[in-house]
């Protein structure tokens, strides 16, 4: 039987590539892996051989130890694939199919999946609603930073590449459905983007950027993108964002107001998340900066879309609160100001099959918005320091060598 490479947590700061053993259609134990799933039968699910699979900012947060993930956690949420063997129950997916995989898990049974709401799926995940691949307290389903992976619920699952060789020619702007594309998406929509619309986005990682893309698609007048980092700023205006400078500078509003007339947008979108930091040349972090700006700078009756990532455990936190994921947010300045928040996991569902459209046509240049940079599966350790140092790339990890 082939080994397997795969992309493993050891500890704070470090990854290494170890083989894991080629899988099979039952969920192991194995580290993170929830005592009741152990021994899952999945012949709902396939075998891929996984063609291209991303490192996450998400990734990041567990490998920086900011999380409660366990050393030998299987990383990797981002998966892109070509199936190789399909279980007993699969009707619909064949081998040699090239498909996408969402990267929440979700059976397409309940009362959730049957909303649409698959990112907080009510049966993979014992612990609460909700799973993804290769992360922590999330029911210890196996990483597929790797060169195979087990993926469960094919048929409701996975999206299928109408044209394997026209998938290929563009496989790095499709490797970003399995999550950030749909994910700075979703922030946009969620806050409301819509032609004409003035957006603000925190935070230019790849997410950020997703996000600036998404709302220039959605029709956005403006689109202005916030960052610490001046490699990341740039690589926004690369595709035509605004942008302002917050390591210089700690009044967002009249950084707003250079560039718009008004110290407001229409709209806002959260890409950082619980590491957020505060502005101004002394900045520290200050994990609720990011949600206290943008409704501050958000015009009342507005939306703000938090795809940024928050946990409830945080063991790098600032202080006890920050541990627990309370933060001391202007809830009450939200309210005044009618704003709409929308918070969570992305459905990435409900809109990979819109955007693989957009991709294919040529309408979404996403890999280019967002810097993919492919790497060697063994140079995952390498992509994972630098991206860690802010490089403004997404680095995306060829297993088996098949991208050209």
């Amino acid at each position: 039987m082939a080994g397997n490479k795969a992309v493993v947590y050891k500890g704070t700061g470090r990854v290494g590539v170890e083989d894991i053993g080629y899988p099979d259609l039952v969920l192991r134990d194995g580290p993170g892996v929830n005592p009741l799933n152990v021994g899952r039968k999945c012949e709902h699910g396939v075998i891929l051989k996984v063609v291209t699979t991303n490192i996450c900012g998400s990734d990041q947060h567990m490998v920086r130890g900011r999380t409660t993930a366990p050393e030998g956690l299987v990383l990797g949420h981002e998966i892109t694939g070509e199936v190789i063997e399909v279980g007993r129950d699969v009707e619909f997916m064949k081998k040699g199919d090239l498909v996408s995989v969402p990267f929440n898990i979700a059976c397409g049974r309940c009362r959730s999946c049957r909303e649409q709401k698959t990112h907080v799926c009510l049966n993979v995940n014992p612990d609460r609603p909700g799973s993804a691949y290769g992360y922590v307290d999330m029911g210890g389903w196996v990483g597929g930073q790797s060169e195979y992976v087990m993926v469960p619920y094919a048929d409701f699952q996975l999206l299928k590449f109408p044209d394997k060789d026209k998938a290929m020619e563009k496989i790095l702007d499709l490797t970003m459905l399995s999550d950030i594309f749909p994910t700075g998406f979703h922030g946009a929509v969620s806050a409301g983007v819509k032609p004409g619309s003035t957006v603000y986005i925190a935070g230019a990682g790849p997410v950020g950027l997703a996000a600036a893309h998404s709302a220039q698609l959605l029709g956005a007048s403006v689109v202005i993108v916030g960052d610490l980092n001046p490699e990341r700023l740039a690589q926004a205006r690369s595709f035509g964002c605004e942008t302002v400078d917050l390591s210089k500078h700690d009044n967002l509003g009249e950084l707003i107001e250079h560039i718009l007339g008004e110290p407001v947008v229409d709209c806002a979108v959260d890409c950082v998340g619980f590491e957020a930091h505060g502005h101004g040349p002394n900045h520290s972090e200050a994990p609720a900066t990011v949600l206290n700006s943008i409704m501050t700078v958000t015009r009342v009756g507005g939306g703000l879309g938090i795809p940024g990532l928050y946990v409830t455990g945080d063991p790098g936190g600032i202080d006890a609160d920050a541990q627990e994921g309370t933060l001391k947010i202007r809830f009450g300045l939200g309210w005044a100001k009618a704003h709409t928040f929308v918070t969570g996991q992305t459905p990435v569902m409900k809109y990979n099959h819109s955007l693989m459209m957009s991709i294919l046509s040529g309408r979404a240049q996403i890999a280019k918005a967002v810097n993919a940079t492919l790497i060697s599966i063994d140079d995952a350790p390498k992509g994972y320091s630098e991206f860690d140092s802010g490089a403004a790339k997404k680095f995306v990890i060829d297993p088996h060598g098949s991208v050209r």
